[in-house]
């Protein structure tokens, strides 16, 4: 163990982390999306919400202020009625740990699956909202 480091962030995420280079892209998936079959590289965060999982990784993981768009949110089906109330709390943890980050692009279903398939490693959650998936493209630490 270590101090400081949330408990949350197990070694092969931090170690994930670690090892991304600027412009890498981590996903962080809920419990409905298919990790195990697009992942490069697959970290479990089973029984894990996103939103914790979120609010840990940005205490340590700089967000890509070269890009317009550095964090994108899959978006909803067209037709389907369902408004995603973690996305408010995505944009508050987004908010207080990376002010003036940019903006967040909403990418239909299946561009999400395929932007997804090129990330440098997708983190499977436990999380149960549904269009809870998020990615996070990493930028520089100055």
């Amino acid at each position: 163990m270590l101090k400081g480091i949330p408990s949350i962030l197990s070694p092969d995420l931090l170690k994930t982390l670690m090892e991304m280079g600027h412009g890498d892209e981590l996903v962080l998936a809920d419990g409905n999306y298919p990790a195990a079959a697009d992942a490069r590289r697959l970290i479990r965060a089973d029984g894990h919400p996103i939103p914790e999982l979120l609010d840990s990784i940005l205490r340590f993981f700089p967000l890509d202020r070269y890009v317009k768009e550095p964090v994108l949110f899959m978006d909803v089906a067209d037709g389907d009625p369902v408004k995603p109330v973690i996305w408010n709390e995505y944009r508050r943890i987004l908010a207080e740990r990376a002010p003036g980050f940019g903006e967040i692009a909403l990418l239909e279903r299946f561009a999400f699956y395929e932007r997804a398939k090129k990330a440098f490693a997708i983190v499977a959650t436990g999380e149960q909202a549904i269009y809870a998936n998020i990615i996070l493209k990493k930028g520089v630490v100055v």
